[in-house]
């Protein structure tokens, strides 16, 4: 096929791109390392769900298009598929519940996107597990980079869900890793990405299931993207960062220069979020600052007479809502939330389920929220740094305040080993075999990713 542009860029994507594909066989061993933690606790969210209805609504949509291919889709024993298909069912799964990573500043949640595309495509290539994990350290670095330079609080402020923005590139470098692509095929597979960049945050504004796709729909274009690309099919040269690309388009405040800003020294994959709570992370320093004041002053529910809380411009744009009408409410509403912390358990991911919500004492709480409001300590470091306050008013006239400036989880307060267990028990409790976290703590030295892979088809999601 003859070329119809030229062979070398000088743009900021193809900058980008020659720096990504450098990291073949020279990854360091401490971000393979974080590469192993963060495809274990991806894995854990991924299998936890996949038994959710709208996940999986999505797989059998993937497994009854029959497509042939050898890529494991969670749960199912019997059936193989191409890794297309196999991304967007595990990715779906992977994002089903608000419990997979999150990168705070570039407001997306790059494992639902990566892990999926780089398990299936690795699987399919029958890749080694190294090259699983560079993959997805690639892969973090390229959708962490995007979503940072696309400007992200304006483009979610715009209405565009950043996951399912930024995830196509994400999704088309880890691919690109695991095709051996060369920086000019993955300029052409970012290039092609920035034409499959899709997803509205108006599940906000009106609900229905379209969240919990959109991990699965970037993973499943970044990856078509990157497939076409070494297929020889081409895409703009700087897709990314071009006059009408990606950066530029989505968002009233882009910061292109961020795209290979510090490469090299400044590592995505150091800044990722692990949700201790299976809710919206914008507001999970109010949820800690709720949880907080509970075990330290041991009040009761009918102690309290009103609360207010204080947060970022978007929370009060985004997660101002009554969240006893549906999961995706409650897991997204700040008041919900604020509830839960004092009179449930926000760490149990039952807490969110349907028949939990409309639970009398939660709603009688939710409705002592009576206001949210915007502070400007906290916007100044959205979304690098999360931040929330609350403040309860008792029933006899006095006070408690508590602020959460980067919350338990975020790279200011990471989770410690021990809690990463604790998540990763109790996701996989009942629908995993017990040799599972073994297994992938061994990943870097795996020949293949047979064994691996055949336990993640335990069980039946039907």
């Amino acid at each position: 096929m003859r070329s119809q542009t030229s062979h070398s860029s000088s743009s900021s994507t193809a900058e980008l791109s020659r720096f990504l594909v450098e990291l073949a066989n020279k990854t360091d061993l401490r971000l393979l390392d974080l590469a192993h933690y963060r495809l274990a606790d991806t894995i854990a969210v991924m299998i936890f769900g996949s038994r959710l209805p709208w996940a999986r609504a999505v797989t059998d949509h993937a497994l009854s298009l029959n497509s042939k291919g050898k890529s494991t889709v969670v749960g199912n024993p019997a059936v193989s598929v191409n890794p297309v298909m196999a991304a967007l069912a595990n990715g779906t799964s992977a994002h089903a519940f608000e419990l997979d990573d999150v990168h705070e500043e570039a407001i997306n949640h790059p494992g639902a996107v990566v892990v999926p595309v780089a398990l299936a495509l690795a699987e399919d290539l029958n890749r080694s597990g190294r090259e699983l994990l560079e993959a997805i350290v690639i892969g973090y670095e390229a959708m962490g980079r995007a979503g940072i330079a696309v400007g992200p609080a304006s483009h979610m402020l715009s209405g565009f869900h950043p996951t399912s923005m930024s995830g196509v590139f994400g999704a088309a470098a880890a691919a690109g890793r695991l095709l051996n692509f060369d920086e000019i095929q993955l300029n052409h597979a970012f290039g092609i990405a920035s034409s499959m960049a899709s997803g509205t945050m108006e599940f906000v504004a009106s609900g229905g299931m379209t969240k919990r796709l959109h991990a699965g729909r970037a993973a499943e274009g970044g990856l078509t993207a990157a497939l076409l690309a070494a297929r020889g099919f081409e895409g703009p040269e700087d897709g990314l960062a071009g006059r009408y690309g990606f950066c530029r388009i989505f968002s009233d405040e882009p910061q292109p220069e961020l795209l290979t800003e510090d490469l090299g020294t400044r590592w995505m994959m150091d800044e990722i979020t692990v949700k201790p709570y299976a809710a919206c992370s914008d507001i999970h320093p109010l949820i800690q600052a709720a949880t907080e004041l509970r075990l330290e002053h041991n009040f009761q529910a009918a102690d309290i007479q009103e609360i207010h809380a204080e947060a970022p411009l978007k929370a009060i744009t985004q997660n101002d809502m009554d969240g006893t009408t549906s999961v995706m409410a409650a897991q997204y509403s700040a008041q919900f939330n604020i509830a839960a912390a004092l009179v449930a358990d926000p760490s149990d991911p039952d807490t969110y389920k349907e028949e939990r919500i409309c639970d009398p004492d939660l709603a009688a709480m939710q409705a002592k929220v009576v206001s949210l409001r915007h502070a400007e300590e906290f916007e100044a470091t959205y979304a690098w740094k999360m931040g929330g306050r609350i403040t309860i008013t008792f029933v006899d006239g006095s006070k408690l305040t508590k602020t959460v400036h980067g919350q338990k989880g975020s790279m200011h307060d990471h989770l410690n080993l021990n809690e990463l267990s604790q998540k990763f028990a109790r996701l996989t409790a009942r629908q995993a075999d017990p040799r599972l976290a073994s297994i992938i703590e061994s990943t870097i030295d795996a020949p293949s990713l047979e064994e691996l892979t055949k336990t993640l088809r335990q069980g039946d999601i039907s």
